[in-house]
């Protein structure tokens, strides 16, 4: 190819600038997350961690697959069956595993149908047990039990290293009755009773000792008033299916959307020291048919996913608000209390808000989507940690460090936003598309100043064979 000079130059300079635009821009939009929102009426799946591994459960101890802290699984519990899991544990670390069951799309369920946790050492002693139910509102929804190895001062019992045994269990009244939807019908409707499986997450963690001996003493007064919930305008927010996708959120308003039996995971940052508080506000619906009982639930649960507290509402098709019950602020003394909610307060770390739409709304309401306002409030103040011999199982897990990037709420509970709209912490594509900007606009620049130096020199390069060789 012969050199372009003159016009031709300039013409093609405007050619590769126009390409390298298009380039760098081409590599923008492909930042743009896939999914910006959710098209009603329907409600995605549960979200797994993007990393989860699988766990096949086995029905005894014999061959039951391996847990290690600081990873996420998958597995099934199908109809009556007991699933194993097994723990290689030391003899100085707290070792907790959730447990998380999701039950199918329009599974016909009964109040008493769960989930039970338990975890056993090698000779079949409990050292913990937990269950959850579906409850009264009988609308399929993940559910979430846990269990620990606890080493508290004064229990005896599974406090040698060794095996240990997580298992996992179907409650309800199909198990025993064969009534189904417990209406007394006779037919084996139930996810129990007709043996279907049911999607499980297990998330075990391992919390280390402390370097020196703290105070096992539980603050007997703390503010137990009823806080006022903020009321700064609403940043929007896109609650995550999943606790490995709930949307970071701090103190402040948050709006969103949820459709008739979905399920949003927000996470709270919450430090040492600090009292969280939060409201869930329901927005009307289009039309007023009757009345569902627990329509609405919103459940709070600590770092380890170990439920704290929870409250709900029932709905008639206008606006309604529920408030979680005062809760203590977060110490590490909180665990030798004799119940909850404080003993499960024991953690920083990330607290996680659930909030459960019953599908029954859609019924006596439409499929919605329907306007959902979370209020969060952090009182107390961050206090410093109790001083760990070492790092707990994920590295960090039990610390609030630097917080995600999460919505700024605005006014003066969480700060405004920089840009004064509140753009920066709202929609997800938006962000990405902000933080793809700058960055593409970073390297737009650098490649455009590439080209003009190398253009410049190879400009003055000729310029100079030009003068040597007049006639050329």
């Amino acid at each position: 190819m012969g050199r372009r000079t003159g016009r031709g130059a300039a013409v093609w300079r405007a050619v590769v600038r126009s390409a390298v635009v298009g380039a760098v821009l081409c590599v923008a939009s492909a930042v743009l997350p896939g999914r910006v929102a959710l098209a009603a009426p329907d409600v995605p799946s549960y979200a797994f961690a993007d990393d989860v591994r699988s766990a096949p459960a086995t029905t005894g101890t014999t061959g039951a697959a391996r847990l290690e802290p600081g990873a996420t699984y998958r597995s099934s519990l199908r109809g009556e069956d007991k699933a194993y899991y097994r723990l290689e544990l030391d003899g100085i670390s707290d070792v907790y595993v959730s447990v998380t069951a999701i039950p199918r799309a329009g599974a016909t369920l009964s109040a008493g149908d769960g989930i039970s946790v338990s975890v056993q050492d090698a000779d079949s002693v409990t050292c913990s047990s937990d269950s959850v139910t579906v409850g009264t509102a009988v609308s399929p929804q993940p559910l979430t039990a846990w269990g620990a190895r606890e080493l508290l001062p004064g229990k005896g019992l599974c406090r040698k290293a060794g095996t240990y045994y997580v298992v996992v269990e179907r409650t309800g009244t199909g198990s025993s009755t064969g009534t189904g939807n417990g209406t007394g019908s006779g037919e084996e409707d139930t996810d129990l009773s007709d043996g279907r499986t049911w999607d499980l997450e297990l998330a075990p963690v391992s919390e280390a000792p402390l370097a020196k001996a703290a105070a096992t003493r539980v603050p007997e007064v703390w503010d137990s008033s009823t806080p006022t919930p903020p009321v700064d305008e609403p940043v929007s927010v896109r609650g995550g299916a999943g606790f490995a996708e709930a949307a970071a959120v701090e103190q402040g308003v948050r709006s969103d959307e949820i459709v008739p039996g979905q399920t949003l995971f927000y996470k709270v940052p919450v430090d040492w020291g600090q009292q969280l508080s939060a409201t869930v506000d329901l927005g009307g619906a289009e039309k007023n048919s009757a009345y569902v009982v627990d329509a609405l639930e919103m459940t709070l649960y600590n770092p380890v996913r170990a439920s704290v507290k929870d409250t709900g509402i029932g709905y008639g098709g206008s606006q309604k608000s529920a408030s979680l019950p005062p809760v203590p602020p977060v110490g590490y003394a909180n665990r030798y209390a004799p119940t909850d909610p404080t003993k499960s307060l024991r953690f920083a770390g990330s607290y996680y808000l659930v909030v459960h739409l019953a599908a029954q709304v859609a019924d006596r309401f439409g499929e919605g989507p329907y306007g959902l306002t979370l209020r969060v409030r952090l009182g107390g103040s961050a206090q410093a940690g109790p001083g760990y011999a070492r790092q707990s199982v994920p590295r960090g897990f039990f610390d609030v460090g630097a917080p995600d990037p999460v919505p700024s709420g605005g006014g003066s509970l969480a700060g405004a936003d920089a840009s004064g709209d509140g753009a920066s912490g709202g929609d997800p594509a938006m962000k990405a598309v902000a933080v793809g900007g700058i960055g593409t606009g970073s390297l737009l620049l650098m490649v455009l100043g590439v080209w003009t130096l190398t253009a410049r020199r190879r400009a003055a390069a000729q310029m100079r064979v030009n003068a040597q060789n007049p006639t050329a």
